[in-house]
């Protein structure tokens, strides 16, 4: 139920004017976005982790807004090292607008990252999204085949999804968004999760394990050893500022650790979604909207 609430507070214009524009929440902000993200890149990748960058912003119903991004990625693209990833949401690009004008600016993106070997991944959203994100994704592997693209497991069709996305570059996450007829129940999201990450250990893909779950980190694991893949054959991602401390751990045994890093101003319903998937942040939300400390 808590999950639930903050879903549907993530959409709430007042709750937004609320909390965006109180000062208190700027600890809780800087702790899951990035302030600047330059820095924030290279204190990562010294320290052995890999980045995939995410530009905030999302649901763009104007076309030179959507510009706009196409030209914020490609300046971030000048911060990168190679190997590094960037994550793009196609609303941004002005998916809502048409699918034609978001494949148009993805390619731009893609073109650009190629010449720096940098990797773009499209991120799922809204359930509504998902037939264009998966649409757009099959148009672009015919000239960028290393483009990867998002599966939330608590869709039901996630599994099918998989089975369809043979050789590609894929990241399975829980999902944090709502759509009828969707997984809700906790452990009923983990056996879809397993389920999708069978399909992909054993396919021919790259699989990107996108979660903070100890167990399903575990079981990640021992599927690839089942599977015969080696650390270079798959990768773990965790959020910035989420279980820092398993992300040194995973990048000391050798594996593949990658960082989702956000940045930018429009950071309101990427942080609600962030405490709707992990509801005990919430007690460090509210600290620090109650305590300068």
């Amino acid at each position: 139920m808590l999950r639930q609430a903050l879903l549907a507070v993530s959409k709430s214009e007042r709750a937004e004017r609320v909390i965006s524009t109180s000062p208190l929440t700027r600890d809780v902000v800087r702790r899951y976005v990035a302030d600047d993200v330059g820095p924030v890149i290279d204190e990562l990748t010294r320290s052995g982790l890999l980045v995939t960058v995410d530009h905030l912003g999302e649901e763009v119903t104007d076309p030179a807004q959507a510009g706009d991004t196409v030209r914020e990625y490609l300046s971030l693209l000048n911060l990168l090292p190679a190997g590094a990833d960037v994550s793009v949401k196609l609303t941004a690009l002005g998916l809502r607008l048409s699918e034609q004008l978001a494949l148009d600016h993805a390619a731009t993106i893609c073109r650009a990252a190629a010449a720096r070997n940098v990797t773009v991944t499209l991120d799922a959203e809204e359930h509504d999204t998902i037939p264009g994100l998966h649409s757009v994704h099959t148009a672009l592997r015919r000239d960028h085949p290393d483009v990867g693209v998002v599966v939330q497991a608590y869709l039901p069709e996630a599994l099918e999804r998989c089975e369809k996305l043979g050789g590609a570059r894929v990241r399975l996450c829980k999902g944090a968004y709502t759509a009828p007829g969707a997984y809700t129940r906790p452990a009923d999201i983990d056996r879809s999760f397993v389920r999708c990450l069978k399909i992909l250990m054993a396919g021919t893909g790259y699989p990107m394990v996108a979660t903070h779950d100890p167990r399903l980190v575990r079981i990640a694991s021992t599927l690839a050893v089942l599977f015969g893949r080696d650390v270079t054959g798959f990768e773990y991602q965790m959020l910035y500022g989420v279980r820092p401390d398993e992300q040194a751990r995973l990048a000391g045994l050798g594996a593949q650790m990658r960082v989702y890093v956000p940045y930018g101003s429009d950071w309101y319903a990427y942080l609600m979604r962030r405490l709707a998937e992990r509801p005990r942040n919430l007690t460090f939300f509210l600290r620090s909207l109650l305590s300068r400390r």
